[in-house]
């Protein structure tokens, strides 16, 4: 066994000459060494951690977010699947060989090395615009930043030795030797690094960039995400509080008077294929189908289709079964709500027998797939309506303007009356009424009503299990799930709210890396 790839990935995947920047995709592996000498070298390698956020949205992210969540669970799995069962039902104890958490792990760090080795290398090859050179470094520090809140997110907790402890820190090309020195971090710094990287991001990307570069982050997406980690920290386990959540205010409100953004007219216009990249996106992975071998594709449309539908909900290829919602998701909607019309449906009517078939799928991401699981969709992983839906949420949590965060959650319902619904529901007429101050005689009920907003606004988007645990609900919540859509009976652990550091990484240098709270130290 090579243990140092299995902690680090040390090997790096370069990208092919394409004339698109969204077909760029990493087909070979190449000498590092010999390869990065020129302005157009480094901007393969840029594009080259770009193109590897595929391998981490295409099924990773959503199993151990959304799935995790009480959004949603698996219609169909084959034998007894350890893995899906692990993470979806809380088995206790989540095995830290669960596959997921490896690929999650793995595929996290091979992308931060393709950063690491931008970051590290191009100030010393020569560029006509040096302005260019800040950009590409802006680039890879915001997406290091992106997996490295990821990674904390999902494996940052307290430690067996009772400190607060994050991802492993790797802000720099190392050695084999040098990786086997390196500890889990103290969460704290994990979060100071992604600041830094953020700030850089945001002081040093375009507001814009030309058709043929769209898709790069802009300075937008940065200043969203820096408030989104400012959130995060004033939450749950850092517990950061007031002085955090008013960070992210100044953020969120430099986002919200951006006029480069604003929500789009509908909520179905947010999905539909053909609507990319929209006024109201602040950052997308992007994705490109009818490449070779479906490379570029996404799969969620075939993932989330019932295992044994057939033309019933997707035209072609295959069906997986996975990210079905819950009965309690489909009752978090307001009867009528177009939203829920557009992102999911209660079942479907099989098409051999007529027979209606009590199956509920994910039908926000659809398309019409080249082959197997090859679609168009990019994956918006930063958008202007969640954005609004936090920055009400953190004016609250301040005991700030009421009424404000009010007005901004009322955007957000005005936005979803204005979309088509489902034609067989004659809603109410006050379907989605505008809140006023009155409806909410404490904080607390306001909150609950924003939270509730974020999950149907932004449901089956991986954002659900992530709310849950830094506002502390995930206990309150997961158990009355469990009771209420049947799920195996389980014994809260707040351990639940870190995953376990992977086995394989655990192995790769036993004694050095603590495990979290809850698992088995090696």
């Amino acid at each position: 066994m090579k243990k140092i790839y299995l902690l680090f990935v040390l090997s790096l995947l370069c990208i092919s000459c394409s004339d698109d920047f969204i077909t760029k995709n990493p087909p070979s592996d190449l000498n590092s060494e010999g390869f990065y000498k020129t302005e157009s070298d480094m901007n393969q390698a840029v594009l080259s951690a770009y193109a590897n956020l595929r391998s981490l949205y295409n099924q990773t992210y959503v199993r151990l977010g959304e799935i995790r969540s009480d959004n949603t669970t698996y219609s169909w799995l084959s034998g007894n699947p350890a893995n899906e069962k692990g993470v979806d039902e809380f088995a206790s104890p989540l095995l830290p060989e669960n596959n997921f958490l490896a690929s999650c792990w793995n595929d996290s760090y091979k992308t931060i090395l393709r950063c690491n080795i931008v970051i590290g290398r191009i100030g010393n090859i020569e560029f006509k615009d040096e302005k260019l050179k800040t950009q590409y470094i802006a680039e890879t520090r915001f997406l290091r930043a992106l997996l490295y809140f990821y990674l904390n997110r999902t494996f940052g907790g307290y430690g067996l030795n009772g400190e607060l402890l994050g991802a492993i820190k790797v802000d720099k090309e190392i050695t084999q030797v040098e990786a086997y020195e390196l500890g889990r971090a103290p969460l704290q710094e994990m979060y100071d690094l992604i600041i830094e990287d953020l700030k850089y991001a945001e002081g040093n990307l375009p507001e814009a960039y030309g058709s043929t570069d769209i898709g790069r982050v802009t300075k937008g997406g940065a200043t969203a995400l820096l408030g989104k980690v400012y959130m995060t920290m004033a939450g749950y386990p850092l517990n950061k509080g007031d002085e955090y959540y008013k960070l992210a205010i100044e953020q969120f409100k430099s986002t919200i008077n951006n006029p480069r953004y604003s929500l789009v007219a509908t909520y179905k216009d947010l999905f539909e294929v053909s609507n990319k990249n929209t006024s109201e996106s602040l950052f997308e992975v992007q994705y490109k189908k009818g490449t070779q071998g479906g490379a570029t594709g996404s799969p969620w449309n075939n993932n989330f289709a019932p295992r044994f539908s057939d033309k019933e909900v997707v035209l072609v290829g295959d069906k997986g079964g996975e990210n079905s919602p819950t009965q309690d998701m489909s009752n978090a909607y307001e009867v009528g709500d177009p939203r829920k019309y557009v992102s999911m449906r209660d079942g479907w009517t099989n098409a051999k027998t007529g027979s209606w078939e009590n199956e509920k799928y994910v039908c926000k991401y659809y398309d019409v797939s080249s082959s197997g699981s090859d679609n168009d969709n990019n994956w918006i992983e930063l958008r202007l309506g969640d954005i609004y839906l936090l920055y009400a949420e953190a004016l609250v949590r301040t005991n700030g303007d009421k009424q404000t965060a009010i007005n901004y959650v009322n955007k957000i319902r005005e936005r979803a009356r204005n979309t088509p619904g489902d034609p067989d529901i004659t809603p109410a007429a006050d379907l989605l009424r505008d809140y006023a101050p009155g409806d909410f005689p404490t904080a607390n009920d306001l909150l609950l009503a924003i939270e509730k907003e974020r999950r149907v606004e932004l449901a089956f988007e991986n954002h659900r299990w992530f709310d849950l645990v830094r506002t502390g609900r995930a206990k309150d919540v997961m158990t009355a799930e469990q009771k209420f859509d049947g799920y195996p009976e389980f014994t809260w652990s707040d351990d639940a709210l870190a995953y376990p550091i992977p086995m394989t990484v655990m192995q790769s240098n036993p004694g050095k890396i603590i495990q979290n709270k809850g698992y088995t130290q090696l």
